[in-house]
């Protein structure tokens, strides 16, 4: 990043105050009764109604729209284990995101606690404050164990992000990639680089979307994760499969797909030319990929790409995820976020790449046109219909599953975050 791009990061979390967040107020103060009805002795009553039944919490609180980010800074972006206190921006610009784009209250919290249980302690005992919680930046293997003991202790969504978000957009991308090559999942062969929380997520949720365990060859640091290894953890041994195939090279002869979720230059031309016709490649290392597209575009005329940047065409971009997920979750009150909603998450969103992009959408990437190309394999960030389709398609999800305790909402699809939810601006 140039001196002026990192003067501008600076000044934009600094100025004219410190910080991305702030606290609004929705009722009104302005007289001596309104402050009577919203301290004392005014919140005696809904005091008393909660402590008759906890759901009223829902009616007489802001719980029923308000997400905890909670991280312990571990794994914070691609800059590793910095700790609590320097993964409050990430976790603040996470809350920016959630009111920006679907309109949900959210609140960072930073923990720092000795073990993995001690994290777990400490969330679960303040689990009922919210009305969903997002698990961001967490270290694997641990963040596996965290957000299995959340699920099972809360009864409210637990979602780690880093996991699920990255799964949900990448296999949308991934659908969309392999039917414009002529291809479909059932039978492509799939190399994916990195055996991390990311990369462990987004082959199970792959393999939920009709992807052969099979046809998936995960690699870490000391080659293919094959059946004949005992220096596997239980997560990685999913995917231990029974192949003589060893090297990166082995793996990459003749593969449809490669999934990058590893670091930068980490795969070279001459291995992109050992792929099969129309190869798929997810190079989703940040800031810099495994191959740049112009490298890889240059190597093969063939290739389809996509990373994590948003200077180049195909971004894999969580934010296209994690919002509108949380805001049919919580419209439908669900308990949980389960399989079913995420897959149909994956749909909704490889089914909206398809349509025709409004004009508005155009018009911020100063663009003519736009359209469900190889270079179009996923909606843009900005596009207005994210909010209404995925959280529709979440929510009825969670409906069908039986984790909504509430009906599907009669006010779907939403149009806009102002339609239900006030302004998400100041």
């Amino acid at each position: 990043m140039s001196d002026q791009m990192k003067k501008a990061a600076l000044d934009y979390h600094a100025l004219p105050i410190p910080g991305k967040m702030s606290t609004e107020i929705s009722k009104p103060t302005q007289t001596a009764k309104d402050l009577a009805l919203a301290y004392s002795p005014g919140v005696a009553e809904p005091v008393r109604e909660i402590a008759k039944d906890p759901d009223t919490a829902y009616k007489y609180t802001g719980k029923g729209n308000l997400v905890c980010v909670i991280s312990d800074g571990s794994a914070i972006l691609g800059l590793g284990n910095l700790g609590p206190q320097a993964s409050k921006p990430v976790m603040e610009g996470k809350s920016l995101l959630f009111k920006r784009f679907a309109g949900v209250n959210s609140t960072d919290l930073e923990i720092d606690a000795e073990s993995p249980q001690a994290f777990i302690d400490t969330v679960a005992r303040i689990a009922d404050s919210f009305g969903g919680i997002n698990l961001e930046d967490i270290k694997a293997p641990e963040c596996f164990e965290i957000e299995r003991a959340l699920i099972e202790k809360c009864n409210i969504p637990v979602f780690h992000d880093d996991q699920h978000g990255t799964a949900i957009v990448t296999a949308a991308g991934l659908l969309n990639a392999l039917s414009l090559a002529g291809k479909k999942l059932e039978d492509a062969r799939v190399v994916c680089l990195g055996a991390g929380a990311a990369a462990i997520a987004c082959m199970k949720l792959l393999v939920a979307c009709g992807a052969r365990m099979e046809n998936i060859f995960m690699l870490d640091r000391k080659g293919v994760i094959h059946s004949g290894r005992d220096d596997l953890n239980q997560y990685k041994t999913m995917f231990a499969n029974d192949t003589d195939k060893r090297t990166m090279n082995d793996a990459l002869d003749g593969a449809d797909v490669f999934i990058g979720l590893s670091g930068p230059d980490l795969l070279k031309p001459e291995q992109l030319k050992m792929m099969a016709p129309n190869p798929v490649v997810f190079a989703c290392s940040n800031p810099d990929p495994e191959i740049s597209p112009k490298l890889a575009h240059e190597t093969r005329d063939d290739v389809i790409m996509a990373t994590g940047r948003s200077d180049y065409p195909n971004q894999v971009n969580n934010v296209l995820g994690f919002p509108f997920i949380f805001r049919g979750a919580l419209d439908v009150r669900a308990s949980a976020i389960n399989e079913e909603m995420k897959v149909a998450a994956v749909h909704a969103l490889k089914d909206l790449a398809r349509e025709p992009v409004p004009q508005e959408v155009l018009e911020a990437y100063e663009l003519n046109t736009m359209e469900f190309s190889r270079e179009y394999i996923l909606p843009k960030p900005t596009d207005p219909r994210l909010l209404g389709t995925l959280a529709a398609a979440v929510a009825q999800a969670a409906v069908d599953s039986g984790v909504a305790r509430l009906p599907y909402p009669a006010h779907y699809p939403l149009k806009s975050v102002d339609e239900v939810y006030g302004n998400t601006e100041a």
